[in-house]
Formats: structure tokens, sequence, C-alpha cells
């Protein structure tokens, strides 16, 4: 029997024992997750010990581990070595970014786009495709080889982007990166395993690991990158046997990991032994910008790095082609889980590609893009002159964050639905990391409006921003959040 005094010092989460069902641990998760959604316990709430929870409910403590260790797994949990178990802002967050659901008066400031005015450039290559002679062999569903032709091609562009290859055979045309991750995920690790990450990454990779019961760990970073010691320490903590990593520019911070943090990782990264994943999707810009490839995770570690890469940010974001990299000897589970997860690239979007790439198109595309990702920094810059940011020194980012500490530091749901009521869309840090972080901003993507448009929602947020501040300073956090709620 419980011999603590609950009623008179509750513990941070009570569940209905009589609720409980075999199996025991599974049923107190999923226990957990119906008081999570309806918001009887918050994110970021550290549960009880586990003997405190089994003696509450008159169950073994072991059990109350297997459960802790069971959310982690399915990424409603998250632990803190030492200091115990909390709920994941994860369990609260709507999975996946897209732009689904949106209303066409709202100025989407979430999804980041790839500038869409630029695809009347690709017109003649879509008009020419359309009369190649082999059109109808490229339609068909079963015809689904790849021709050495368009593996050379994309080998050739690689090498541009700093990645080191001998052999064709090292590289698959994939239909963007995020099928790509699931499946070197979904090959390489399983439930359980874990992976670390900057400490604000992908969002999307989160949720993907998340489903796969992949525990993500974030690592902290600093202007370099992630930081190699960080990272040591986490791997004699604990058992980890991945790493992901957006060298070229993390999403959302946008930093770029400098050629030499990128060998300090590399020697950390081959000591532990571990896979790193190594999404590569913005390298196209910056290696444009800065006039040369830094070194690739791939070329530093080419028997530890699955490398990907899309044409979605440089191309359209209408043409899903990618490219993946990996080690030889990974070639038969890779392929085999590429047709299994069916994220093998079709061949008319594979052609469409493979021109544009072998042709001047591809400078044409990339060089009016950077003119219009300079003037959306420029842009941000200026209606957000009175803040300062730390921003990258040799390159535009496609997205820029606002620090949010000082105003909007309620959960992502009660902001991302305020600013959706004032006709636009943000999305809040949160989304970004597997745990609770001190330092909440938003993230504004650039590149999903025209210019005008881009301009005219960033001055409506810096005139919500002042508004805000000014509530703050004047009437207090408890008048903001009455008028917040109200909407």
């Amino acid at each position: 029997m419980p011999i603590n005094l609950y009623e008179e010092f509750p513990l941070t989460w009570q569940p209905n024992r009589d609720l409980l069902k075999k199996t025991i641990y599974k049923s107190l998760i999923k226990i957990l997750q119906a008081d999570i959604l309806s918001n009887n316990i918050e994110q970021n709430t550290k549960l009880p010990s586990q003997r405190d929870l089994a003696d509450f409910l008159d169950i073994n403590f072991t059990t109350v581990g297997h459960a802790y260790k069971y959310g982690i797994k399915k990424g409603i949990l998250y632990s803190k070595v030492g200091d115990g178990t909390y709920i994941s802002p994860n369990a609260y967050k709507i999975p996946l970014l897209s732009m689904y659901d949106l209303k066409k008066d709202i100025v989407d400031f979430g999804l980041v786009d790839s500038f869409g005015e630029c695809d009347t450039l690709l017109m003649p290559a879509i008009r020419k495709l359309c009369d190649h002679t082999k059109l109808e062999t490229l339609l068909k569903y079963r015809n689904l080889e790849v021709h050495d032709k368009h593996l050379n091609i994309a080998v050739d562009w690689l090498k541009t982007q700093g990645v080191i290859t001998t052999s064709i055979n090292q590289v698959a045309i994939i239909n963007g990166v995020q099928n790509g991750l699931v499946a070197v995920l979904s090959t390489l690790f399983k439930a359980g395993d874990r992976i670390v990450t900057d400490r604000y990454t992908y969002a999307n990779f989160l949720e993907i690991a998340r489903l796969l019961q992949i525990e993500v760990i974030p690592i902290e970073y600093d202007e370099q990158g992630m930081i190699p010691e960080a990272l040591e320490i986490e791997c004699i903590k604990k058992k980890i046997k991945g790493i992901f990593l957006m060298p070229s520019c993390n999403n959302p911070i946008g930093f770029q990991i400098t050629e030499n943090r990128r060998k300090q990782l590399a020697n950390v990264i081959e000591k532990e032994n571990l896979y790193v994943i190594e999404d590569d999707i913005f390298s196209f810009m910056v290696t444009y910008q800065q006039g040369k490839a830094l070194p690739t995770f791939q070329s530093l570690l080419p028997n530890h790095t699955i490398y990907l890469t899309s044409t979605t940010k440089f191309i359209s974001s209408g043409i899903r082609v990618g490219f993946m990299v990996f080690p030889e000897n990974l070639k038969f589970k890779i392929e085999r889980a590429l047709l299994g997860t069916g994220a093998r690239a079709s061949r008319v979007e594979t052609e469409l590609v493979c021109q544009i790439l072998s042709s001047p198109v591809a400078n044409q595309i990339i060089e009016k893009k950077y003119q219009l990702l300079k003037n959306a920094n420029e842009i941000f810059d200026n209606v957000f002159s009175s803040m300062e940011f730390k921003k990258p020194e040799s390159f535009f980012p496609f997205f820029r964050t606002i620090p949010i500490k000082g105003f909007y530091k309620d959960n992502q749901n009660i902001i991302e639905s305020y600013t959706l009521s004032l006709g636009f869309r943000i999305y809040h840090s949160e989304r970004f990391s597997p745990q609770s972080q001190s330092d909440p901003f938003i993230r504004i993507s650039l590149t999903s409006n025209d210019l005008p448009t881009l301009s005219k929602g960033l001055k409506r947020i810096e005139t919500e921003r002042n508004r805000i501040n000014k509530i703050l300073k004047e009437s207090g956090k408890e008048a903001l959040q009455s008028g917040i709620k109200e909407i």
C-alpha cells in the first residue's frame, strides 16, 4: 500500500490506478497521453521519480522505469541524466511542417519555399521534355531503372558541392530529402536507438524519428556549429548510434559549420563510430555565395556518412528529385529501403532535373534566386533594424529568427494560433527541438512570398511586436495573456 500522504504532498502527475490494464507499463503511458491531450499536465513537467510513482500506484518501481523508457521511445518524454524525466514539447506539437489547411488570405512565413517566381525559367526545359522521343517510356511506372547517364550527371553536380564519390554505385536518386531520411533511419536505426542533433534542428526530422521511436538527443552549439566536447560528453553518458547534421545551413538557426569545426566533429564521430546523416539541402546556395564548397562530412568520413541533398530548393519545390550518397557496403540495405518506402524519384522528373543541371538554365536559376534571397534578407534587416541579430556573415539564409524571450513566451499552440488570427503563419522554436529550451524564437521564412508581400508582412509582425512590448511595459504579462486568450 502507498505510505506517503499524497493528498497533502501531491506528485506532479497522479494517474488513476483504476485505469491501469495489462500490460501495465504501456497502459501507464496511454493514461499519460490522454492527460496530455486533455491538457491535464503541462509540457516540460518533471514527472515523479520512479519510486514515488510506484509507491503512489502500488506497483513495482521497475515497471515505472519501463514505462518511462517506453514514453521516451514514443517521443512524448525526455530524460536528463541525474535530473529526471520530463514531458516533451513534442507531445503537444502538430506533426510535420506543411502548407496544408492554410487559408488563402494568410501570409505564410512558415513554409520554406524556393521563390516560385523563378519557375518560369523552367518552361523551355519542360517543353523540351514533352517532345522527348522516349517520353512514353519515361512515364511507365514499372520502368524505374536509373540510367547511368542520370547517375553520372548527379555525380558531376555533387562534386561541385564537396561530395567525393568514386562510383555511381554509391549514388541513389530519390524523391526528396524527407523520404530519403525515412529510408535511412528505418534501415540503420531501430526503436530505442539514440541519435544526436543540434539543440535546434529540422522539425520534420524530429517527427520522423518520433514515429520510428528513435530517441533524439540535443547537443549545444555555438557560432561555429555543434560543440565537439558536448558531443563527446553525451557519448560517454549514453550509447549513441548516430548524428544528424545540416552543415551548410542549420534549419532553423541558419549557422554554417566551419571547416575547422567539421574536422573536430569528424574526429569525435570516428572515435565513437557513429553514423552521420548529412542533410545538405542548402549547400547549392551557400556554395554559390561563398565561391567554394567546404569539406562535407561525406568527404571527411566516407565510410560513416549518408549524404542527402535535393533540388527542391535549387530548381523548384514542385520537382521532387534529390540525391543520396552512401558507403558501398550499405548499398544493398539502402536500395532495399528506398524500394520499400517508395523513395525513388520518378524517371520523368529525373530526366527533367538532369537536363537542367546540364544546361545554362541551372546558373540562371541560382543567380536569380541569389538576388531575391539577398533582397529578402535586406528587407528583413531594414524592418527589424532596432533588433540585434546573429546572422551568417558569409551567406544569406532562406529564413531568419526573431527572439521572443521578452514576449510570447507561452506555448507553441497559443502563439501560432494567435499569429494566424492576425493574418500570418509563423513557426515557434518548440517545433525544432525535442526538449524545452531557454531561448525561444519564431522562425520567419523569407522565400515563400514575393518581396512586396514579404515586406508588408514583416512590417505587420514588427508592429505587433512593438505593441506587445508596450503592453508588457505598461500593464504586465497578465494583461498581455488576457488579450491573447480573448483572440
